[in-house]
């Protein structure tokens, strides 16, 4: 079941259409992410999932029926531009946002202490928001984002900001709350990310929607038929193998008699009768088709080569 669907979604503003016609469909319990380059239009699809914008056409559907301002509740968000009132005390302004949620002051400070125990900064209670990094901050949005428990989790570029141990960190708390049963949306510029945690991606370029699916069938999909094979024995006689069914790309030998060739074979039907030429040849070792990575998929589809 579609936690979100977006049909069909139309915004304009003056002199620009930042959606045409964007169409996505948000599975329940997955982690779900919204790629594209700057003012390719992924925050203005964010903001018309949380009613804060309303599309010119098309509309949004949460859990199958129209969504309504009750379930923007059921939602946590957190944008891209985030502030914190900064003479306040970080524990006090935690507990006011988590007020503002609908918690009670006594549920709002238990999860609080358990959340910043999880993150190791108890310590940082009393201290004022002004004395806090930016990524020290950016925990404690984070925190009162996912603090309600809310079904539909969205961040704007939550990643932004944090050196790798502490985005390690957020990555680990986002697939923990899709495990315990919330669903994820984000948008990011961090490629690795996608590959690591997400489930599905829509990548938004241009104003349109232009490819969506599961990471893993999107990027095997979007291959090349290229393979890394690696073998021992005469390279001439590896070459007449495979030279009616494919094409050697590079070929490499080491010091320790293993070779390791790339090869591009045109048809998927011709692999298996390739291992097969090759055993009866050389000794095979390794056979591995080299799948593109999100980064690559990314930049041929945003350049138009991507077939």
């Amino acid at each position: 079941m579609n936690i979100i669907t977006a049909e069909n979604i139309t915004k304009r503003f003056t002199g620009h259409t930042a959606l045409d016609g964007v169409t996505v469909e948000i599975p329940q319990g997955s982690v779900y992410g919204l790629l594209g380059p700057n003012g390719a239009g992924k925050t203005t699809l964010i903001r018309v999932i949380n009613r804060i914008t309303i599309p010119d056409e098309g509309r949004v559907l949460f859990e199958g029926k129209p969504i309504t301002q009750e379930d923007i509740y059921k939602i946590g968000y957190l944008p891209e531009e985030r502030g914190l009132y900064k003479k306040m005390k970080v524990g006090e302004h935690a507990l006011f946002l988590a007020r503002l949620k609908g918690l009670s002051r006594h549920e709002a400070l238990v999860r609080l202490k358990e959340w910043f125990v999880r993150f190791g900064i108890e310590e940082w209670w009393n201290k004022k928001v002004e004395d806090l990094s930016k990524g020290m901050a950016q925990k404690i949005q984070f925190i009162v984002t996912v603090l309600h428990r809310p079904r539909l989790l969205i961040f704007d570029e939550p990643f932004s900001g944090f050196d790798p141990i502490n985005a390690n960190l957020l990555k680990e708390e986002i697939l923990r709350l899709r495990d315990e049963g919330s669903t994820v949306i984000f948008s990011t510029h961090n490629m690795s990310s996608v590959e690591e945690i997400c489930d599905h991606i829509t990548l938004i370029n241009a104003s349109h929607n232009i490819l969506s699916g599961r990471v893993d069938e999107i990027r095997r999909s979007h291959g090349n038929n290229i393979f890394t094979v690696q073998f021992r024995g005469d390279e001439q006689r590896f070459r007449t193998a495979i030279e009616p069914q494919c094409e050697v790309l590079e070929f490499a030998s080491e010091i320790t008699g293993l070779s390791t060739a790339k090869i591009h074979i045109e048809r998927d039907e011709d692999v298996r009768s390739v291992i097969s030429a090759l055993n009866e040849q050389v000794a095979l070792r390794g056979f591995t088709e080299i799948i593109p990575s999100m980064n690559d998929i990314f930049i041929r589809a945003v350049n138009g080569t991507l077939k």
